[in-house]
């Protein structure tokens, strides 16, 4: 009887560990969660995805978590764990015979947040990998050619007047908004852009970003982060032009 009583004492209930599986953004359960290598608090994907598109620091302790790529330090947490949790709660909760109301939005939120992850990752893979972020599942980008990184849109204008005289190379994509990841350089665009316009190799490009010509190794994120977003005006998505090479030497 007594060791009957000791082993009810020991029996916890998922909402005992609410505080260790519910995100600090959103209020809900954790859904796909990734840790901050930094300070190692944890978050929805989609819910610290979205923040670090305002900011670049964790939005719990407030510590810079990276001064230009916070997505490089995101690491995927063991979702053995949470799945359990979640199966447990379910379990509790139809055995009580009954769902509060807390219970209902939290289903609500769950269903919400799977939508916002969808739209903002454009895949079913995990963030932590998507993201740019290593530790992904499917064995990495090369099986899946950076579809499950984060992906980021993109408009891709052709820059009139630039000097050329009766250069017609260069015109109008009959398809000027791309989706791509946020890792593509600007080297991989300008292929993009010879392949699609039909250029002959040794035809140079420029890409350039509120008029500031990019180099060929910067990322679409480092553009977003370092020279469009900084720039109030701006919307999204993010516009790049491109233009016939001018050799100002």
């Amino acid at each position: 009887m007594a060791a009957a009583a000791a082993a009810a004492a020991r029996t916890h209930r998922v909402r005992d560990f609410n505080h260790f599986i519910t995100c600090y953004l959103c209020g809900g359960y954790l859904i796909k969660p990734v840790t901050v290598t930094e300070c190692l608090h944890t978050f929805c994907k989609s819910c610290i995805v979205q923040h670090f598109e305002e900011s670049n620091d964790c939005p719990k302790c407030g510590i810079q978590v990276h001064e230009t790529n916070p997505l490089e330090m995101l690491r995927r947490s063991s979702s053995s764990w949470f799945r359990a949790c979640e199966s447990r709660r379910r379990s509790e909760s139809w055995s009580s015979g009954r769902k509060t109301s807390a219970a209902r939005t939290c289903q609500k939120q769950k269903g919400e947040m799977r939508k916002v992850a969808s739209l903002v990752c454009a895949t079913a893979a995990d963030v932590t990998a998507g993201a740019g972020l290593p530790d992904g599942d499917g064995g990495g980008a090369d099986d899946d050619y950076h579809r499950s990184d984060p992906q980021i849109a993109i408009c891709l204008d052709c820059l009139r007047n630039t000097g050329r005289v009766g250069d017609t190379s260069v015109t109008d994509l009959m398809k000027k908004f791309i989706r791509c990841s946020s890792r593509v350089t600007v080297g991989t665009i300008k292929k993009f852009l010879s392949l699609k316009l039909k250029l002959p190799s040794s035809y140079e490009l420029d890409v350039l970003c509120n008029g500031e010509i990019m180099g060929r190794d910067h990322t679409m994120e480092f553009i977003y982060m370092t020279r469009w977003r900084l720039h109030a005006d701006n919307t999204y998505p993010m516009v790049l032009e491109y233009r016939p090479r001018v050799d100002f030497g």
